[in-house]
């Protein structure tokens, strides 16, 4: 018998902190997944300050709240409207809001977004606040990422690896059965490189790694940065994005601090091996680290094994959190779990999420 399909919609504000994703899939909350159209809406240079300034819980919170919850629903819109939708044509809305704070060793993790206010702006139904039960529990909170993935690859070659390299990164390890998988933060992603082009550019970003690829290397300084005890730490773990916000770059020039920087995100990515039951056939990669040419050559060398873009395999690299939580919004309202003791370290299966009617 058929499972009931959901049109649902997926909404992330990632740490990198560039704007919202917003992601439209067709799914049973299952192993039926299709996506259906994914929109970006950049934030504003005044806005990221603003919410920039508010990370770790500072600052004005309550405002920036309301702001980015408003940001949310206008990215809403726009995807409807892109589609020739109306806001009834729309089962349910997954949105994760934005990461302030993420402390699991506390039990505590923050995303602020007013999911009941989003509700009464869009008119649709909402689940938010997808971390909290599992960080209660005693998980990590992250990444959540995982049963999407796994939904998502089907009958693809294990073990296989998904890697998202966000402002964080994380890594989805995929075996053969459907409870035979291990995720977590690898360490940084793009974060360190963005603030890094940010402070001394203007820029967001490096793009296309082109500032790395005219640096050299500080082995030294990488040496150090490796050091750090979460490598060898056994999962499951997570990272706050400033979890390495103090860095000794201070003399080093920019192409060289971005190359280092970029080398770091490699090799921590390589020790994530370390952690995994076995070696995977090859690596997919998504988020806006796979656009960056020499942080891909860098996984490439080291991995030792194919590395690529999802979007070869006909995925959005670009949209996959977004319809995550979008494909989580529909488990939360089935009861099904959003994570697994491989995924978070939760004891047990757990659902989670926190519902608010827009009807």
């Amino acid at each position: 018998m058929a499972l009931q399909r959901f049109l649902t919609i997926g909404l992330m504000s990632g740490t990198s902190m560039d704007g919202i994703d917003a992601a439209l899939i067709r799914t049973d909350g299952h192993g039926q997944v299709e996506p259906v159209g994914f929109t970006f809406t950049p934030y504003q240079p005044a806005f990221r300050a603003r919410l920039r300034a508010v990370l770790g819980g500072g600052g004005d919170v309550g405002a920036v709240e309301q702001e980015v919850t408003d940001l949310h629903g206008d990215a809403v819109m726009a995807l409807l409207r892109a589609h020739d939708l109306t806001p009834r044509s729309i089962d349910l809305i997954g949105f994760h809001g934005h990461t302030i704070l993420h402390a699991p060793d506390r039990r505590h993790t923050w995303q602020i977004g007013d999911g009941a206010r989003l509700a009464a702006a869009t008119g649709i139904d909402v689940v938010h606040d997808f971390r909290t039960a599992d960080v209660k529990e005693g998980g990590q909170g992250a990444p959540l990422v995982p049963l999407y993935h796994q939904a998502l690859a089907g009958n693809l070659e294990r073990p296989l690896a998904i890697l998202n390299i966000g402002g964080v990164a994380n890594v989805t390890w995929l075996g053969e059965g459907p409870l035979d998988v291990v995720a977590f933060d690898t360490g940084p992603g793009n974060a360190l490189i963005d603030d890094l082009v940010l402070s001394r550019t203007g820029a967001a970003y490096d793009e296309g790694g082109r500032i790395a690829a005219g640096g050299t290397v500080d082995h030294d300084l990488l040496a150090r940065l490796l050091d750090h005890p979460y490598f060898n730490a056994p999962p499951p773990k997570s990272l706050d994005r400033d979890a390495w916000v103090r860095l000794a770059l201070t003399n080093q020039a920019t192409p060289d601090a971005a190359a280092t920087l970029t080398a770091f995100t490699v090799e921590s990515i390589a020790r994530a091996l370390d952690h995994l039951p076995a070696p995977p056939r090859r690596w997919l990669v998504c988020g806006g680290g796979r656009h960056n040419a020499v942080l891909m050559a860098g996984l490439a060398a080291r991995l030792g094994v194919p590395v690529a873009p999802v979007d070869g395999l006909g995925w959005n690299g670009d949209a996959l959190e977004a319809e995550a939580f979008a494909y989580l919004a529909v488990r939360s309202r089935l009861g099904l779990p959003l994570s697994l003791p491989g995924t978070t370290g939760v004891p047990a299966p757990l659902t989670g999420g926190r519902f608010h009617p827009g009807r």
